[in-house]
């Protein structure tokens, strides 16, 4: 086995272990509340989106519903999110696109899904992962910065860093690994100030030089 490997096997066996129950922290009850929460999220906290989302699936319960709107109250109904316009006219378009060429149901492959306006391959892979159960490796800034510490890839492009990822963690625990480090992001190994000292995988950090000053 390479080094490599067993580095990510280690790294695999902590993360289950601190975090043995995870899912992601967006609130959804069906497949299409998933795709337009995950929409929402870019360049936003979870904790925002779920703030808004209660109230917008009020009045906006369908693609069909969503296509119809106004695209102004859409506006209006997501406006804490940031980029509201842009997300607005994603998930507008988006939820047009699943009524033309899916019976107005979200489809659960990575090229259909990347087909959608507004839709990337973070927001896809959530959506096979979270939604349908299908393995996908999602990558935000939580994935890539700890990823890179860990020494897991050396490149700075999402899917670079997703294909590295994939390489080396199994394929049943995609989903999981993804979530694993968000939660782990969140709570230790912060973008500026990681608890070094409180890491359960100090000694697998490959860049001891940096903790003081992370990447």
């Amino acid at each position: 086995m390479k080094p490599l490997q067993r580095k990510a096997d280690k790294i695999c066996e902590i993360l289950k272990k601190t975090y043995p129950d995870v899912k992601t922290q967006l609130r959804h009850d069906n497949p299409f509340e998933l795709l337009v929460a995950t929409i929402l999220s870019a360049q936003c906290t979870d904790k925002q989106v779920n703030a808004v989302t209660p109230k917008l699936f009020e009045h906006l319960r369908t693609p069909r519903d969503f296509s119809d709107t106004d695209i102004e109250s859409l506006e209006a109904l997501i406006r804490p999110t940031g980029y509201f316009r842009n997300k607005a006219r994603h998930i507008q378009n988006c939820s047009r696109a699943l009524l033309e060429k899916h019976n107005g149901k979200v489809p659960d492959t990575l090229e259909d899904l990347l087909q959608l306006p507004g839709v990337g391959r973070k927001t896809a892979n959530v959506i096979l992962g979270a939604a349908f159960g299908i393995p996908g490796m999602v990558v935000d800034t939580h994935v890539a910065r700890i990823s890179q510490r860990l020494g897991l890839t050396q490149s700075s492009s999402p899917v670079k860093i997703e294909f590295d990822l994939m390489a080396v963690i199994p394929e049943k625990d995609w989903n999981d690994f993804s979530l694993w480090l968000i939660y782990f992001g969140r709570a230790i190994c912060r973008a500026r100030k990681p608890d070094c000292p409180e890491c359960p995988m100090n000694d697998l950090c490959d860049y001891p030089e940096k903790r003081n000053n992370p990447l």
